[in-house]
């Protein structure tokens, strides 16, 4: 078949997509999310052309895209107000809805599910081909069913030349995953498959949402799927991937003792790696991961079929969407090294850390107070209290004994002296730690937690495999401060302007739970710790 190639920014070429749909054929589009493979949605033929081109099996369903809402009602039986509301927050954007399916929307489009998937694509070249065609397009990611999703156009021109009528370079993809399935389908709304709307995004408008068990585990043997990438190995390249639940520190002291490996990893952990290695994105950026992970996999496709070995990312936010992929490229297969986790916990001061670490202390698991770990005499040595006395005065220690409520004063007084004296007691404070650490394991301890206020700037974030932030309202912070550490309002209140704010802590967290009045800080953390528990059990 020849394939033409046209491009999105010449509204003749919009017109010839159009053309080429609204006659039965199939054409390559660009969406916010992936490229997408479109036919006429409303055309049998058209749709099975979808399949045969993919090699996509015919109980994996189909969406349907659509460029205006008034477009939306005749292809389902009803529209709900939660539909409205979703459609209203969320559209054009990559957000999919599930209703049941009116008698206008062939079977073969739902794979013979009673419901069908519709969502409002956010991209300008995208709606003009619906408008351009004349009808609502189905339009599944446009790659080899199995294979990573195309969010540049080089994918999809090496994917589908000649194999599909014309193909519209868009330019690359902005969210860069799938769009999130939520069915409305069921007395709870439902995500299927996370995507570029987050869980969190949805709750704020509905209430109640539930994640079905399918994003993170296979779906039961029988099973037919209610939405695309929920029951096949998706988005994999052709070399094998392993995912790695590990700290950046184990992960690549693992990965390097691997022979004939290649890594799937943060961007962080590309300096620590001595075989040839990718990064999909920072550890802490999701949004990145997400716009980084399938042009990572088509690089790592490209140089070989050598075993990889990814870095598992975390689930908040848009990073569940990126956890999802990277979870099926690997076909569930996830692998801790260690066989333990090691947990930073930490947050702004008076948020209630210590409340937590005393729960999980509780319930088994070993905790390490880095707070209390800074006051042994191995820290503060007679090395460090000369260089702390160089540098914020030789009255904070008076006969050599440190006067620590005035260091406070003077080190958390600003961010420049809290990075003094953060670069004079870390190296020593590690040091004790590491010899903390080694007697936890010694001992047989799987659940480590570190208790750590300076968690991300000590670095101490390498060494965790997962980060639990604690935070509360600012009043109540500053209350619990000034009760337990003497100060006035004003000292509590210099003291918190001296850290960092508290989007630096949500933005690194894989689990934030939240301390204020009402909230159950200990039911939260054991809930956690639970979830924690059977993940480290599966993956040993």
């Amino acid at each position: 078949m020849q394939t033409l190639f046209l491009d999105a920014s010449r509204p003749e070429d919009i017109q010839t997509a159009g053309a080429i749909l609204s006659s039965g054929g199939l054409v390559a589009i660009p969406t916010e999310t992936v490229y997408g493979l479109a036919a006429n949605a409303l055309d049998p033929a058209a749709v099975e052309k979808i399949f045969a081109a993919k090699g996509r099996p015919h109980d994996n369903p189909l969406i349907v895209h659509i460029c205006a809402l008034e477009q939306w009602a005749p292809l389902v039986t009803q529209l709900p107000p939660a539909a409205l509301r979703l459609a209203e927050a969320f559209w054009p954007g990559p957000l999919t809805v599930i209703l049941p399916r009116s008698e206008r929307v062939p079977a073969a489009t739902s794979a013979g599910l009673p419901t069908v998937s519709v969502r409002f694509p956010a991209h300008p070249a995208a709606q003009a081909v619906i408008r351009a065609a004349g009808t609502p397009l189905a339009a599944p990611s446009a790659n080899p069913s199995g294979r990573p999703s195309p969010t540049r156009f080089a994918h999809v021109r090496a994917d589908l030349t000649g194999k599909v009528d014309a193909l519209l370079d868009g330019g690359d993809c902005g969210v860069g995953v799938e769009s999130t399935v939520l069915s409305l389908v069921g007395p709870v709304p439902r995500v299927l498959r996370p995507g570029g709307v987050t869980l969190e995004q949805l709750r704020a408008v509905l209430g109640d949402v539930e994640l079905d068990p399918a994003v993170e585990a296979p779906l039961a043997p029988g099973t037919a799927p209610a939405s695309p990438g929920m029951k096949y190995r998706h988005y994999a390249p052709r070399a094998p991937v392993t995912l790695v639940d590990a700290s950046p520190a184990d992960y690549a002291a693992y990965v390097n003792r691997q022979p004939g490996v290649r890594a799937l990893c943060f961007t962080e952990d590309l300096p620590l790696l001595t075989v040839p290695a990718v990064s999909y994105g920072g550890r802490y950026r999701p949004e990145e991961q997400a716009r980084g992970l399938f042009a990572a996999l088509y690089r790592l496709d490209e140089a070989g079929e050598a075993p990889i070995l990814a870095h598992l990312p975390a689930k908040r936010g848009v990073g569940l969407a990126v956890f999802n992929r990277i979870l099926r490229t690997a076909g569930f297969s996830v692998k801790n090294p260690t066989g333990r986790l090691l947990v930073g916990l930490t947050g702004p001061s008076g948020a209630g850390k210590s409340t937590l670490a005393a729960a999980w202390a509780r319930s088994g698991w070993q905790v390490v107070d880095c707070d209390a770990l800074t006051r042994r005499p191995e820290v503060y040595d007679a090395d460090c209290v000369a260089r702390l006395m160089a540098a914020f005065g030789a009255d904070i220690a008076p006969n050599g004994v440190l006067d620590r409520r005035l260091l406070a004063q003077r080190a958390f007084a600003a961010p420049e002296p809290k990075r003094l004296l953060e670069s004079i007691v870390f190296p020593k404070i590690l040091a004790a730690l590491d010899r903390e650490l080694e007697r936890a394991f010694a001992a047989g301890a799987d659940l480590v937690a570190l208790d750590a206020p300076t968690l991300f700037e000590s670095g101490l974030d390498a060494r965790c495999a997962r980060v639990v932030v604690v935070t509360a309202p600012e009043a109540d912070r500053l209350a619990r401060i000034c009760a337990r550490d003497g100060l006035s309002e004003a000292e509590a209140r210099r003291r918190l302007a001296a850290q960092p704010p508290e989007s630096f802590y949500r933005d690194r967290a894989d689990a934030v739970l939240e301390n204020g009045p009402g909230d159950d800080l200990a039911a939260q953390g054991l809930a956690f710790a639970a979830v924690l528990r059977r993940e480290l059990e599966a993956r040993r």
